[in-house]
């Protein structure tokens, strides 16, 4: 089964019922004739841009709107505990389990400053295009990731 009908079928789900993990995602694509492994699963909801967020009838997976704004960087920025820096690198911790949404909402704010991001269970790991920009990138984060 090719990738964009995957993605369509996510979306349909998405929009059709309320998921509250990549697990029971997986279960209901299994439903619909479609079976797909955790990783590609994963690799699916970040490609889509797909987050978890609390509701008032608990976590759900949701589609962020086009623009992030406020309400989303409030949920980063309960879910970050430190971020810490060296001479190469900045890694950020997270609550447990919440490094993939902040890493991925860090690599949807497509910054030049930024290669990638590599996420854990409670840590993300932010690889930069240079070295010599650590305090820029930390500027940056503080900038989109923090209220104040």
């Amino acid at each position: 089964m090719g990738k964009q009908i995957r993605h369509r079928k996510i979306k349909e789900i998405l929009q059709q019922s309320e998921v509250g993990n990549q697990h029971e995602l997986m279960q209901l694509l299994m439903n619909a004739g479609i079976e797909v492994a955790q990783a590609t699963l994963s690799r699916d909801c970040s490609e889509l841009g797909i987050i978890r967020s609390r509701t008032a009838t608990g976590y759900r997976l949701v589609f962020p709107d086009d623009n992030p704004g406020q309400m989303i960087k409030g949920l980063v920025e309960m879910e970050i505990q430190s971020i810490e820096h060296n001479e190469t690198s900045v890694v950020i911790k997270t609550l447990p389990g919440r490094a993939h949404g902040v890493g991925s909402f860090i690599d949807h704010l497509k910054s030049s400053r930024i290669l990638g991001t590599i996420a854990g269970d409670d840590t993300v790991l932010v690889i930069p295009a240079s070295v010599k920009d650590i305090r820029g990138i930390l500027e940056f984060i503080h900038s989109n990731l923090l209220t104040t």
